[in-house]
């Protein structure tokens, strides 16, 4: 089936539609990760999306299901250069076509993503539309107009789950408040083997009914970025500074910096791949490489006028804030994903803050 992708200034590509037919209109983003595309589509943080995945072959080593960040595909729509004929690996259920079909995502196949890839970068991201209806510019942009005037910015209270849900045993080591804005398996996961018991909240709940269940500490999950939930969030994590221990992850990060009174800014092109090298501010030597997914950043100025946070991590490449925390308020943000380092392994910056829990 032939589709086109149509960017909002006018450029066009061809390709072959593969999942559902019909349109997809979304801000076009990309990742460079050589493996990974079964996470990334199920990452709620890319919610309303089209993503762009630049390595040129996907769906070589197929699907399975428990490898999903979440229920299901939240994408609006994908771009690819190469659609794997086969795939093979051992763990392998299904084929990356039968997975979009079923999740009914609209993908775009055999499309120049190099070339696509260098015209984001220079240019910025920015919108575009999937289309196997029609290729005419005159009835693509307007769609695309009418989109940026009137597009869905509400994600949050379809992402997040809608009543409270208990994880572990509440005799676990560690009590921690979780607020879902997007929060992701593999992090649940990790959270289980440092044998946390896990109260998980949705993204708008109160702190009166958080601190009923007696948290140890609070995590503020990844999720979708400039939602129009984001400010309950915020004016909610406000009444917890101060009194227990907090992680915010990602977009969790830029909650807790905004209910700081730090300033979010967006990015022209956003980092968003598993490549990113975060070094420390002072005291070491020691860089990290790390998966990141967003567009928006914390204001560096804004958050170092802040009394008792220090920003402790930057990125290598742009100098952008990767890390922050504060010791009086038992505080910490980062703006990458703690990814696990192996199997049944835990990311360092859950097991510090497993050490605030403790102190």
């Amino acid at each position: 089936m032939k589709a086109v992708l149509m960017l909002e200034d006018g450029l066009q590509f061809f390709g072959e539609a593969i999942g559902r037919p019909g349109e997809s209109i979304g801000e076009l983003i990309l990742n460079t990760a050589v493996v990974g595309y079964q996470e990334m589509m199920t990452d709620p943080a890319n919610a309303g999306k089209i993503l762009v995945l630049t390595y040129p072959l996907i769906g070589n080593y197929g699907i399975n299901k428990k490898f999903n960040e979440s229920s299901k595909c939240w994408l609006s729509g994908l771009v690819v250069k190469e659609k794997s004929r086969i795939y093979s690996n051992w763990q392998a259920k299904s084929s990356f076509e039968d997975f979009v079909k079923a999740q009914g995502l609209l993908v775009i196949n055999d499309i120049d993503t190099r070339t696509l890839t260098v015209h984001l970068r220079d240019k910025g991201e920015m919108l575009g539309i999937i289309s196997t209806k029609t290729t005419d510019a005159k009835e693509l942009l307007p769609k695309i107009r009418e989109f940026q005037r009137n597009q869905n910015k509400d994600f949050l209270s379809i992402i997040s789950l809608k009543k409270p849900a208990l994880i572990g045993n509440k005799k676990a080591r560690y009590k921690l408040a979780i607020l879902d804005l997007g929060l992701t398996h593999s992090i649940i996961k990790q959270l289980e083997t440092l044998g946390c018991c896990l109260h998980i909240f949705p993204y708008n709940t109160g702190p009166k009914e958080i601190f009923k269940t007696k948290p140890a500490g609070l995590i503020i999950s990844n999720g979708p970025e400039n939602d129009v939930g984001l400010e309950a969030v915020v004016n909610n994590v406000k009444y917890f500074i101060g009194k227990m221990p907090i992680l915010g992850i990602s977009t969790g990060h830029q909650v807790l910096a905004a209910a700081l009174g730090a300033k979010i800014n967006k990015m022209k092109l956003g980092h968003r791949g598993v490549n990113y090298p975060v070094a420390q501010a002072r005291g070491s030597y020691k860089d990290k490489i790390t998966v990141q997914n967003h567009s928006y950043v914390v204001d560096n100025d804004s958050l170092s006028r802040i009394k008792d946070i220090k920003i402790t991590g930057y990125n290598l490449n742009d100098h952008t804030v990767e890390e922050m925390e504060s010791r009086k308020l038992k505080l910490m943000g980062i703006q990458y994903y703690p990814t696990s380092p192996g199997f049944n392994e835990v990311n360092e910056v859950l097991k510090k803050f497993t050490q605030l829990l403790k102190n």
